[in-house]
């Protein structure tokens, strides 16, 4: 591979945002119907804008495309463990040709057994090529570097950035150090420039993925998730990557503006739903009173529009006109994201986005 691939921002234009369909009642409530319900309203969402291809069990497959009747999507039956294909589906590079690649980064569960949050991931870890092989876009598999597609954000100009807690962490590539994996970064990523931010949100279960705390709206400009309440055990992380980001420039020498996104009031899982999800040995338990880490940032750019979050708290008003604000010739939708935050993660975490090469 030739560093000449890179990849795009986010918000270079799409062929299509890839998605895979939730089922797993050990982390999904109630046999996983809230959470279809939810992703089927997002991949609704998304079809307005652009295709959505959903990627579905065979024991899935026609309760699925029952579920997703739309013009715009495509059901594919692809077998997987869990439904977070930004994290186990490929990660799309370009090349100054136009050329589309995939990078398949090995994938262990967010820490495999160290941590992560089921056993065995190995469907998993075959969802970027078979997503690939569909395509027939030729695959880049990265034996030896365990990754996940919400552990980074790029700019589409040579920057990126990611967090320590996550990257770092000894459960991922202990073998590697911070410059070892820099360098692998800028290989594949087509990347010149790393922002380290020390840690992502509070509770995380990937080990503080930064798509769910910091992203870019464009080129020299970051979105940061944010409180001023000190009692908030974000507080300190959030002040930690705002001194890292005032003090640094991206690829290309400019000094970042940066916004802040407020978070939601404070979420918690409740005992009725924490009841409702199948206890399994070596899956990751969801305990009632544990702090669920949502965010606003976890949304999606999309061809004209952004899909984001929301949480039937104050904040989501607060969320919508920044979004509004910061990408006016986006139409932004607010979708329900508690269902999906209670297995894990939100919008971002459960969409990869193809771009058109």
């Amino acid at each position: 591979m030739t560093s000449c691939f890179y990849m795009p921002a986010e918000w270079a234009p799409h062929r299509q945002t890839w998605m895979l369909w939730p089922q797993r009642t050990d982390n999904w409530r109630l046999g996983a119907k809230p959470a279809q319900t939810a992703f089927a309203r997002v991949a609704l969402a998304i079809a307005h804008f652009e295709p959505v291809s959903v990627g579905v069990n065979a024991d899935q497959y026609e309760n699925a495309c029952n579920r997703l009747q739309h013009p715009n999507i495509r059901v594919v039956e692809l077998s997987s463990d869990d439904a977070w294909v930004r994290d186990t589906g490929p990660t799309f590079v370009v090349n100054c040709e136009g050329e589309l690649a995939g990078m398949d980064w090995e994938f262990n569960a967010w820490g495999g057994l160290q941590g992560g949050l089921y056993f065995p991931w190995k469907r998993d870890d075959q969802v970027a090529s078979k997503i690939l092989q569909l395509e027939k876009i030729p695959r880049i598999r990265t034996q030896g570097l365990v990754l996940e597609g919400g552990a980074f954000h790029v700019d589409g100009e040579g920057t990126l950035i990611t967090t320590k807690e996550c990257l770092l962490n000894s459960n991922r590539n202990p073998h590697l150090t911070q410059a070892a994996i820099e360098s692998e970064l800028q290989q594949y990523l087509g990347v010149d420039k790393i922002i380290w931010l020390p840690e992502g949100l509070y509770n995380d279960e990937t080990d503080g993925h930064v798509d769910n705390f910091c992203c870019f709206v464009r080129p020299g400009e970051v979105l940061l998730a944010w409180t001023d309440d000190d009692q908030d055990p974000n507080f300190q992380r959030c002040q930690a990557a705002l001194e890292v980001l005032e003090k640094t420039c991206d690829a290309q020498g400019r000094s970042l503006n940066i916004h802040k996104l407020p978070l939601p009031s404070p979420l918690y899982a409740t005992a009725e739903e924490c009841e409702g999800v199948d206890a399994v040995e070596g899956t990751q338990p969801r305990d009632p009173g544990t702090r669920l880490a949502g965010s606003y940032v976890n949304f999606l750019i999309v061809n004209g529009g952004i899909v984001a979050p929301s949480f039937a708290v104050p904040e989501d008003a607060q969320a919508e006109a920044l979004l509004q604000q910061l990408f006016p010739e986006r139409q932004v939708v607010m979708l329900p994201g508690r269902e999906i935050l209670l297995g894990g993660g939100n919008i971002h975490c459960i969409t990869q986005q193809q771009p058109l090469p």
